[in-house]
Formats: C-alpha cells, structure tokens, sequence
C-alpha cells in the first residue's frame, strides 16, 4: 500500500484527538491528597477559550442579603451572586448554586465538594486549601447594640469592648482582621463572645438580652433589621472595623489555577464593560434606602 496512504489515517486520528476539548475538572477530581497542577495561562482572550468548552462550576452561598440570598421567587440573587454570575456567563461556564452556612460551606469548598464561594477574606490559614480571585469589592464590620444603648458602653474599639467584660456575638468562621484575632479567641474561651451560625442568631440573642452587641456587615444588618422590621429596636454603634477587600475563595481540590485565572481576566472584562457598574447600581439604589433608613433610625 502507498505509505500516503497510511499516513493519512495517522494524522486524521492525531488531529481529532487534538482537537478534543481538555477534560473538566470537575469530571476526574483530584485525589484528595494532590493539589491540582497549575494551567498556563498567557492571555484572557487564552484563559476563557481554556474553560469555555466544558466548564461547570458549582458556587456555594449562604444567607446574607443584599449580598447573597434567596428571592421571593426561590431565585439565587444578590449583589455578590449577580457578579459572579456575569463573569461565569463571560467565562463561557454553567453555573450551578448550592446553599449552605459559611461554616458548612467552608467544609464542603476543602473538600471539593462546591467549587467558590464569595465574599471571603484572605488569611494563612484559608491559602492552605484555596486559590482567591483579585478582589471585587470591600466590605466593613460594625457594632451593633439595642437602642439607646450607645452611651451605656464607653469602650472606643472591639478590644476594650471585649475586656470590659461585655457580651459579643459574632459569626462561626467569620474572619474580622488579624487585629481581633487572640482578642476573639481569648473571648470565646472566657464566654465573652459568642459564636452563631447565621447573623439572624446574633439579633435574635441581642434581643433576648444573651449577649450586649454583635458585629456585622453595615448593610447586611441594616437588609435584615429592614426585612425584619427591627429598626427602632436595634442600633448600629460608633465602633467600626476597617474596610477590608474581599474576594472569591475557589477550592484547590476541584479548582485549578488556570480557571482562577481565567475567572480573573473574565471579571476584568465585566468590569470594563459596564456590567459591573449596572449591578452594583441597581443595588445601590436598595442600599441608598437601607443608608437613609438607618438615618434616621439613629
């Protein structure tokens, strides 16, 4: 037989294979032991067209309106959600949702098991087991007291707050600075800060008089305390924690470098494109009213 003709078959078969669209990650996971090997990544226009054939990532969110909640309409939405729902659309992936606490969904990004979740702080500990996107917003936590108990407690920070001798609530796993760290710690041993599971916990204990105030995020609470009607009854303190930025936390277990990547060049466009401003404006109009609320509340 005419050796061309042998070697077009040969090549047809190498070129199909070629052309085969790379394998998701989310297809064969990673053994647990094994971090996922990094993908090169030399341009957005290369990361997106990487993950855009064969891309489903599973997004974990919990409960914390405006920022991550579920609608009226049994709807995944919020400013966090709609944000990474752009970009995921830019990226060229499915997306799927999967509601938990932040404890719970923590546990579940170690292992694998939802692919990011949002809102999250950089710390050591967390870089262990996940990659981060760049950041894409700020956020800051503040005190929160019943009404007119502002004067009742002179402390200027968190710290003295605490050493006082007063109540905190504050969030499982929720990270509120290196500054607060062995403080919190010192606390949770001595009974002087109280963990909940959710934010609603806090309020709830706050109320029943359990603990003398909560920290929160200043437009979470002030979502919550307008949903709940809780306005006059709660109020927000003079004590604040830095702005801080926050990011999206992917798991190294079922997420590789190269699709943080590609995450960060499609946010890059949704940020360039307008589509960033349009949500957080249609937000910011929601929020103007929880701000103007919280006004004259206090």
């Amino acid at each position: 037989m005419n050796a061309r003709h042998l070697l077009y078959p040969m090549l047809f078969t190498f070129v199909l294979a070629a052309c085969s669209p790379a394998q998701d990650a989310k297809t064969d996971p990673e053994p647990l032991d094994e971090k996922p090997q990094p993908t090169e990544v030399s341009s957005a226009d290369e990361a997106v067209t990487e993950v855009s054939s064969n891309c489903s990532l599973t997004m974990g969110f919990q409960a914390w309106e405006p920022y991550q909640y579920v609608s009226v309409g049994d709807e995944v939405s919020g400013l966090d959600v709609e944000i990474a729902e752009a970009v995921v659309e830019q990226m060229g992936c499915d997306l799927k949702a999967e509601q938990g606490t932040w404890r719970e969904l923590l546990s579940k990004l170690r292992r694998g098991e939802v692919d990011f979740v949002l809102g999250a702080s950089k710390t050591e500990a967390r870089h262990e087991y996940a990659h981060f996107s760049e950041p894409y917003r700020q956020e800051q936590f503040v005190l929160f007291v019943r009404q007119n108990d502002t004067d009742s407690f002179a402390a200027d920070n968190v710290t003295e707050f605490v050493q006082a001798g007063n109540k905190l609530g504050v969030v499982n796993e929720y990270y509120y600075g290196e500054d607060l760290r062995e403080v919190l710690r010192e606390g949770e041993s001595n009974g002087l800060v109280v963990g909940a599971i959710i934010s609603e916990l806090n309020i709830a204990r706050l109320l029943d008089g359990e603990i003398d105030a909560f920290l929160e995020d200043t437009l979470v609470a002030a979502s919550i305390l307008r949903r709940k009607g809780l306005e006059n009854d709660i109020e927000r303190h003079d004590i604040e924690l830095p702005a801080s930025d926050v990011y999206v936390m992917f798991s190294q277990k079922s997420v590789p470098e190269g699709y943080v990547a590609a995450f960060n060049d499609a946010l890059a466009v949704v940020q360039s494109n307008g589509t960033y401003e349009a949500i957080r404006t249609r937000y910011g109009a929601e929020v103007s009213d929880i701000e103007t609320e919280e006004s004259v509340t206090n």
